[in-house]
């Protein structure tokens, strides 16, 4: 593997955020778009390249210096590749889904006056992606992490006229930066053990780190690999939205809709998938930090899923839903399955991205209308946006044969075997999770595409299907929600795919478990129908179809005889009102107390106006003793020379 082939594949889309940010208004709308698509279109291609050498050609992994940076002592600070089997997948599903982004714009964004603004963000975000996966060193992952993290932040706002825009941004930005934190520890604490940033050292050292502790309380030291997997995880749990630091996502649909597919679907919040599964030498060292993953990862797959029930805004539906999801490959590491949760990463960023711009068709034909409630029977007004849409929903609620299916089921089989402490907790929450995904989604399809039809006369007036422009990458997008998992589950899961680029312990392999078990993907669907989860699904959609279509009054009476668990999920479970009337005013309580008592007080009054008034009153009390007469220096002069002769003399000889 050449670095020729690699460097232009993330420089690209650089260049392209380059042009159309610095000379949009001179290449012009046209120009902007066109070379933003072709510059991902040329990274896609070149990854489909890189992967095809790894797999027909055998080609070794890459590992090596770009460009050298900086020293300091005997760190090297520098900006390099790991090209294996894990990052080229990662890339694949990157600029594919970028790219399908990118087409979707032209149609969603064509009447915005930050056309080519935009253009250059998600090509930029793009670029910033690129280097997080293709990273060999932790210097360079996390200037991948926090690129990500400031993109989002430009994009969340790239309406920025709107106050709700605004604070969903700031939300996103802040939120991000606490889990940056413990992300930032958890490298200055690996930099410490090791002496290094680069990933095969860290690597190698693993072992070594495992056996040392850390002085955490004089009398309970802790384990210097489990200090440093959690803290690295609070950095996932930030970027990939993990309870307590899940607030920020829901607010960020804020962003027009080709942004909630490309950050949350495919890219960002998948990068703290992607990170815990690169660090799996490390994880694996760690029983602690892998049932805290998986705890938290399951905790957050049941209880968001909830919140999707409720809610009535299309993109926030599915964001809920994001959520959930990010919660079962959260799991999934947790249970040491990297790469189940890396191909539910893969199946997943498909069929949601899929849903996320079928939701924008929706809106940009609904003008701007997001609120489910007010739409039903658009099966017939948009008939490519409904069957794509379909596909979606079935992958997502992992129905035999489509790509979701193979999986989520593979991640709810591994954690039901799990030995990992709290592997029963988290069975019970994923395979609920099971039910209220189906619940919330064809609640959505039902609401949104059946039944009758509920649009008010503004939204009557300026319907229209949307062109195909918009319809083209919907379509691109549901043929590998449907037919992707069929064809890769056997070799990406069971067949050594990932190789070297993801270590697991023997006692913690379960998929090694199943890939005895395994005879194939077609047995692997019927066989869906001896397990629980098949079942339950059915359960929900039957139940949405019920509440939603058939008996719509039962679901407001529900509502109301469940008055006490409506209003916790209406409220998203408290966690809004905690932060904002509670750590928000005490975080600005902490900074008005440092501001008086240490700003004004003890810098501004007593440090720097005080030394000066210390100053001028010593000045002005020695200006006394000037006087201009010669009696008074010689009365000055006679008592120092009295107090010098008493000192001489009253020392002892």
């Amino acid at each position: 593997m050449s670095l020729a082939l690699l460097l232009p594949i993330p420089l690209l889309p650089l260049a392209a955020a380059i042009l159309a940010g610095l000379f949009g208004r001179r290449i012009g709308r046209a120009g902007s778009a066109s070379l933003a698509i072709g510059a991902v279109a040329l990274s896609w291609i070149l990854s489909c390249v890189v992967l095809w050498r790894m797999l027909a050609r055998h080609a070794p992994d890459f590992d090596g210096t770009v460009y050298v940076w900086g020293m300091a002592g005997g760190l090297r600070i520098q900006v390099g590749f790991l090209v294996d089997h894990l990052t080229a997948l990662m890339m694949i599903v990157v600029t594919f889904v970028s790219l399908c982004v990118h087409v979707y714009t032209v149609g969603y964004m064509h009447d915005d006056p930050g056309y080519q603004r935009f253009f250059a963000y998600i090509a930029l975000f793009t670029f910033s992606m690129l280097m997080l996966v293709m990273a060999n060193n932790f210097m360079q992952l996390f200037f991948g992490w926090e690129a990500v993290g400031v993109v989002s932040y430009l994009l969340i706002g790239f309406w920025y006229t709107r106050p709700s825009a605004i604070f969903a941004s700031l939300k996103a930005f802040i939120v991000n930066r606490i889990g940056d934190f413990g992300f930032l520890l958890g490298i200055a604490a690996v930099l410490y053990y090791t002496g290094s940033l680069d990933y095969h050292t860290v690597f190698a050292a693993a072992p070594a780190i495992a056996a040392r502790s850390i002085p955490v309380l004089s009398s309970a030291p802790g384990s210097a690999i489990t200090f440093i997997c959690v803290c690295l995880f609070v950095g996932a749990m930030g970027k990939s939205a993990q309870m307590p630091l899940h607030v920020w996502l829901p607010d960020s649909m804020e962003g027009p809709t080709p942004i909630s597919a490309l950050i949350h679907a495919a890219t960002m919040v998948t990068a703290g998938i992607f990170m815990v599964a690169r660090m799996s030498p490390l994880f694996e060292l760690s029983p602690t930090a892998l049932s805290l993953v998986l705890i938290i990862g399951a905790t957050t797959a049941f209880f968001m899923g909830l919140l999707g029930v409720v809610n009535n805004d299309i993109k926030r539906v599915i964001a809920y839903s994001t959520l959930s999801q990010l919660g079962y490959m959260t799991a999934g590491l947790g249970a040491s399955a990297y790469g189940a949760a890396i191909f539910h990463l893969m199946t997943h960023a498909f069929f949601k991205a899929l849903l996320f711009l079928a939701a924008g068709a929706v809106i940009i034909a609904m003008h701007h209308e997001q609120d489910m409630r007010k739409m039903g029977g658009l099966r017939k007004r948009m008939p490519v946006t409904y069957w794509t849409a379909m596909i979606g929903s079935l992958a997502l609620i992992a129905t035999p044969f489509f790509s979701g299916f193979y999986s989520k089921d593979v991640l709810i089989d591994v954690i039901h075997g799990s030995r990992q402490w709290g592997a029963s907790y988290a069975y019970w929450c994923v395979l609920l999770a099971v039910f209220v995904t189906a619940l919330y989604t064809f609640r959505m399809m039902f609401l949104t595409f059946h039944g009758q039809e509920r649009l008010d006369h503004h939204a009557q007036e300026h319907f229209h299907d949307v062109g195909w422009n918009m319809k083209g990458p919907l379509i691109a997008l549901a043929i590998p929600s449907f037919l992707v998992g069929e064809f890769t589950v056997g070799p990406v899961l069971f067949g050594g795919f990932f190789a070297d680029s993801i270590r697991v312990l023997p006692a913690h392999d379960m998929l090694a478990a199943l890939a005895r078990e395994w005879h194939g993907s077609l047995s692997f669907s019927f066989g869906a129908f001896d397990s629980p989860a098949i079942y339950i699904a059915a359960a929900g959609v039957l139940t949405a179809w019920l509440f939603v279509l058939k008996k719509p009054a039962w679901g407001d009476a529900a509502r109301e005889r469940l008055g006490l668990l409506t209003r916790i999920l209406d409220n998203k479970f408290y966690f809004d009102w905690f932060n904002e009337n509670l750590v928000a005013p005490l975080a600005r309580g902490v900074g008005w107390l440092l501001w008086r008592g240490g700003d004004q007080t003890l810098i501004d009054t007593v440090a720097v106006n005080g030394s000066a008034e210390t100053v001028g009153w010593l000045a002005l009390a020695i200006r006394r003793v000037q006087t201009g007469f010669l009696y008074s220096y010689a009365f000055w002069m006679i008592i120092g020379l009295a107090a010098l002769l008493g000192w001489f003399l009253s020392r002892p000889s």
